[in-house]
C-alpha cells in the first residue's frame, strides 16, 4: 500500500509541473494573466508564439505518459501490485495535478494534454483515434475547445466498444476513460458556454480576456 500511495502522489506532483508555467517563468510570463487566462498548449500558442506552445505540450505530454508509465510498467513495483490498475490510477493523478497543481496555486491547465500523453501509453490506438477526431474538428471548425471536448466524449465510448471488437480492455481503464470525459467537460465548461453563445475564439483569433 505504501508504494502504491508513494506512486500515486509522485503521478500527482508530476501532473503539477505545469509545462506553461515552468516555461513561462524562465520568460518572466505568467500565461494565465493572458489571452483566455488558461495555462494550456493553446493559449501559450495564441500568447507566446508556436515554438513556446511546442515547449509547453511536451512538458504536458510527456509527463502524462511518464506518470502512466510510472503505475503501468510491472517491472517497477512489485508483483503484488496490479499494473492494470496502477497505471490508470497514476494517469488520472497526473491529469488532476495538471489542473490543480499543487506548485501554482491550484490553477492549471485543463488536462487534455496531459491525459494525451497517458493514453500513449496505456492505450496507444485510444490516443490515435482521438487525434483523429480532434484534428478532424479543428479542421472543419478550427475551434480546438469544440474538438477536445469531442475527443473526450469519444474517449469512453472506445472504452466500452474495443472489448466488443475483441480488444480486451482492463476495467480500471475503463474508468479512467470515463473520470477523464468527465473531467475535460467539467474544465472545458466555459468553453461550452462560449459555444452556445456563439463567441469561442477560433484558431487564428485572440480569445478575449477571461
Amino acid at each position: 500500500m505504501a508504494i502504491v500511495l508513494a506512486k500515486l502522489v509522485a503521478a500527482y506532483l508530476l501532473g503539477s509541473l505545469s509545462g506553461s508555467l515552468l516555461l513561462g517563468r524562465l520568460r518572466g510570463l505568467d500565461i494565465r494573466r493572458h489571452g483566455s487566462g488558461n495555462a494550456g498548449g493553446t493559449n501559450a500558442l495564441r500568447v507566446a508564439g508556436w515554438r513556446f506552445a511546442l515547449g509547453v505540450i511536451a512538458i504536458d505530454v510527456g509527463k502524462g505518459a511518464l506518470a502512466a508509465w510510472l503505475g503501468a510498467d510491472p517491472n517497477l513495483h512489485g508483483g503484488d501490485i496490479d499494473a492494470t490498475v496502477l497505471g490508470p490510477a497514476c494517469a488520472l493523478a497526473a491529469v488532476v495535478g495538471h489542473c490543480w497543481p499543487i506548485f501554482f496555486g491550484f490553477r492549471g491547465g485543463k488536462g487534455a494534454g496531459t491525459a494525451a500523453g497517458a493514453l500513449l501509453v496505456l492505450a496507444p490506438a485510444f490516443a490515435a483515434v482521438l487525434f483523429v477526431v480532434w484534428l478532424g474538428t479543428i479542421a472543419v471548425t478550427r475551434i480546438v475547445g469544440l474538438a477536445t471536448v469531442l475527443a473526450a466524449l469519444v474517449l469512453p465510448l472506445l472504452g466500452l466498444l474495443a472489448p466488443l471488437g475483441g480488444w480486451p480492455v482492463a476495467p480500471a481503464l475503463q474508468v479512467f476513460c470515463a473520470a477523464v470525459a468527465l473531467l475535460i467537460v467539467f474544465t472545458h465548461r466555459s468553453n461550452l458556454v462560449r459555444l452556445r453563445r456563439g463567441d469561442e475564439p477560433r484558431l487564428g483569433r485572440k480569445p478575449s480576456a477571461p
